[in-house]
């Protein structure tokens, strides 16, 4: 199509003809949505896909990400037989190596979480890996990982066949049209602005690269994303290389390499960025390179001239600069932005655009299609980052860190250091001089643990027990045994209130919400498949006022979910109030008495019983104290207006013995008690029966719930996913998620969120477990031998029917 061709209306507008444009134009087609118009400022891969490296690795942290490549892989390597264009795709492999025993204890924990994932994988002596890798040296390796079914692919011919297949679903493609605005009506999008005249559409999606974010401001969405340079040299003929030659990785060196007509492809992820754009990105930036800047490559030469010493000699015939968009956590933004309806994103693909456009475009297409995600997209959806996030002074410090996340050792609890402190609770500084340890959550600093001697206030990462192990293990007898303060502001709070509040959160939320005013609810929100969509507690502070307290990293989906799921008429207002309250836990057998010494408020269990939520007095301040407790003792959270924190902090630590704690010790006393945590355990994939949580579901309230009838449809069936409490035969393993769950030695699952439980002198693990053609039952749990997979390990496991504590 020409510049003149526009159409005035289109039920799909696609804003950029990168490779995951491309791919969302295509499976929209195949979804049967042939009325798609794609934009493209330039020429199609002209922006950021063209330079790419085209490197397709299958294995990622999160299980849904793994899947989403997959599915590239197998699209990558059909689509030639659909439009007859081919993408370049070759499976050649690819080789992990490790230079130290750390890596090498990574690469065997690897292998098990490929396994658990369906992932073909084996581990290679570095003769091996030699062997498949001819150029490489080799006498300074502990050992690597080969995964057949990785490849690599060419950014621009497979961006080309993808476009070619959406123009045969009906799609129509205009290049050199930039869009100059979007419109909107109503909070919904309502089309697009360029030059060349408007069109109006239903639905905006926003795959414009590097200009997404700029996109997303002309409408009021933030898109918190940063451009930052990746640089990447292609060598002339190397001895060894073959055009069959794996793709090979040395993130101990922060480098990768593949094979390129005769010579090698080496470009890495240093630990240092290089922030670029801060001015903005030129509109006309279209194939494009940035100056070389062999300075900021060194670190990536010195090492790749260790790994393969015949790059000394071999010469440089290409010298890549090319910018590319990264997020503050590294992984990308997908989805319906929260603060317009129709206006979709798919952007921020941190260097893996290649590899995850495939499933990417899919996944869109489906959450278009559907309304809503078809899967566990929690790890991407654009979601789980708020408005501040997209501060660029926030954003240019992060992405310094992010493109070396690619490479950098993902220990256990790895924080990210950059760009910190961000948001800060009004007790910070107090507990700063408490020994405080921070992490970091929505951008909160919230304590991890709190040191008690130097040697304790730096974490030590490692695979095994981490150096704040004894402090976490004392905070944790302390609540067990005593009384322990948990600050936990940074818990999302939304306040939901109107005529019509509660036939609308009775209609989203599993459980029964009509209860007394001074009730609290725990509840799930789910969605039509019965998965959680987030799990939280609902205070009814009034007969048309509610309270929502939910995870730290919920705000902004769940308020969206909330706003979604209530119809226009309804008179219902949602506001975010998080920032209005602190939250101090008091937790233990002690708490009761220590909290009613600081009141005039009966706080006994016939007054102030399991569930209450009711106004106290505490010293001098007004607080909500809701008596319940995720350590699964006695305890009250105390939600306080923050202008009153520093005095209400004061009267608790004055009240007595009580013991300062934090989040590494709630984690382990929530496991014991087999808590599930959204997120962990409770995904969209994941229902109330199969989590155990069966009993917080009222299926006989008026007027139903989202979700009632899939319930319905699985109510007395057999389960085949299931989570379930193990504890771990073995006290000495330290275990951290994601390891292989084997029972009678044939894998079975995983293990979602771990702990040492220092109640019962053990490791405790919550696992999922997935049985497509068995029933998960009372049997299959009693009479099987389970197992877990550390590192190549195995170690004998137990299952609970109950908590062990």
């Amino acid at each position: 199509m020409t510049r003149t061709d526009l159409p005035s209306h289109a039920r799909v507008v696609i804003v950029g003809g990168g490779i995951v444009g491309a791919s969302t134009a295509y499976h929209l087609t195949k979804s049967g949505i042939s009325d798609v118009v794609l934009l493209e400022q330039g020429q199609l891969s002209s922006g950021t896909t063209w330079h790419a490296a085209g490197l397709v690795g299958q294995l990622r942290g999160h299980s849904v990400m793994t899947e989403l490549i997959k599915y590239s892989t197998k699209l990558y390597a059909e689509l030639h037989q659909l439009t007859g264009l081919q993408t370049g795709w070759k499976q050649c492999g690819s080789i992990s190596v490790a230079r130290t025993d750390e890596r090498m204890q990574l690469l065997r924990r690897t292998i098990a979480s490929a396994r658990a994932q369906g992932v073909e994988v084996e581990e290679m002596t570095p003769e091996q890996a030699g062997e498949k890798w001819p150029p490489m040296r080799v006498d300074d390796l502990k050992c690597a990982i080969w995964l057949p079914g990785d490849g690599k692919a060419n950014p621009t011919d497979l961006t080309q066949s993808l476009a070619k297949a959406a123009r045969m679903g009906g799609a129509r493609i205009v290049e050199g049209v930039r869009v100059t605005g979007v419109t909107q009506s109503g909070g919904r999008v309502t089309g697009v602005e360029t030059a060349q005249g408007d069109i109006t559409a239903e639905i905006v999606v926003n795959c414009a690269g590097q200009w997404a974010r700029k996109l997303g401001q002309m409408c009021g969405v933030s898109v918190p994303m940063h451009s930052a340079e990746h640089m990447y040299i292609v060598t002339g003929a190397v001895p060894g290389v073959s055009p069959d030659l794996p793709v090979m990785r040395d993130p101990d060196g922060y480098i990768y390499f593949k094979e390129e007509v005769g010579g090698l492809c080496m470009g890495g992820f240093e630990p240092v960025a290089k922030p670029w754009g801060m001015e903005g990105i030129p509109d006309d930036f279209a194939f494009q390179l940035l100056e070389d800047d062999w300075d900021q490559f060194e670190i990536l030469m010195e090492n790749a001239l260790i790994r393969v010493p015949a790059l000394e000699t071999a010469e440089v015939k290409k010298f890549y600069n090319g910018p590319e968009s990264f997020t503050p956590d590294n992984n990308f933004l997908l989805g319906e932005a929260p603060e317009l309806r129709g206006f979709f994103v798919g952007a921020g693909f941190n260097s893996m655009g290649i590899a995850s456009a495939g499933g990417a475009g899919l996944a869109l297409a489906e959450w278009i299609v559907e309304g809503a995600p078809t899967m566990d997209l929690w790890p991407v959806d654009i979601r789980r980052f708020a408005g501040f996030n997209n501060n660029p002074t926030w954003l240019h410090d992060r992405v310094k860190e992010t493109l070396g996340m690619h490479y950098t050792m993902p220990w256990p609890n790895l924080e990210q250091d950059s760009a910190r402190p961000f948001r800060r609770s009004a007790l910070y500084d107090r507990l700063n001089a408490k020994g405080a340890v921070w992490g970091s959550k929505m951008g909160w600093e919230r304590v991890n643990y709190f040191a008690r001697n130097e040697a304790e206030s730096i974490i030590e990462y490692s695979f095994g027990r981490q150096n704040w192990h004894d402090a976490a293990a004392a905070e944790h007898v302390a609540t067990r045994t005593g009384v322990a303060l948990f600050d936990l502001s940074s818990f999302s709070k939304l306040m939901v209130e109107g005529r019509d509040a509660l036939a609308v959160l009775n209609r989203i939320c599993a459980a029964n919400l009509d209860r007394p005013v001074g009730t609290s609810v725990y509840t799930g929100m789910l969605n039509a498949r019965g998965g959680y969509e987030s799990d939280l507690t609902v205070f009814r502070l009034g007969e048309a006022r509610f309270m929502i307290v939910t995870g730290s990293a919920q705000t902004v989906h769940d308020a969206d979910w909330i706003r979604k799921n209530t119809p226009e008429d309804a008179h219902v207002l949602v506001s975010d109030v998080t920032s209005a309250w602190s939250v101090l836990a008091v937790m233990g057998p002690d708490a009761p008495a220590l909290l009613q010494s600081l009141t005039r408020s009966d706080l006994s269990d016939a007054a102030h019983p399991f569930a209450t939520v009711a106004e106290i007095d505490l010293g001098y301040a007004t607080v909500l104290a809701n008596r319940m407790s995720y350590a699964g003792e006695a305890g009250f959270e105390l939600f306080v207006p923050v202008e009153f924190t520093l005095g209400v902090h004061e009267a608790l630590v004055g009240a007595g013995a009580l013991v300062h704690a934090g989040y590494y010790a709630l984690d382990s006393l929530r496991i014991e008690k087999g808590f599930r945590a959204w997120g962990r355990e409770l995904t969209p994939d994941i229902t109330p029966f199969e989590a155990g949580l069966g009993f917080a579901v009222d299926f006989e309230k008026p007027g139903g719930f989202i979700g009632r009838e899939a319930l319905l449809a699985l109510r007395g069936k057999p389960l085949h996913q299931r989570i379930v409490l193990l504890s771990v035969d073995d006290p000495t393993p330290q275990l951290w998620g994601g390891e292989l769950l084997l029972r009678d030695g044939v894998p079975v699952g995983k293990v979602m969120s771990a702990a040492h439980g220092h109640s019962i002198g053990r490791p405790v693990t919550l696992c999922r477990i997935e049985e497509p053609t068995r029933a998960i039952d009372r049997a299959y749990l009693s009479e099987g031998k389970f197992e877990i997979d550390l590192a190549g390990a195995r170690f004998g496991a137990t299952w609970h029917s109950k908590p062990p504590i």
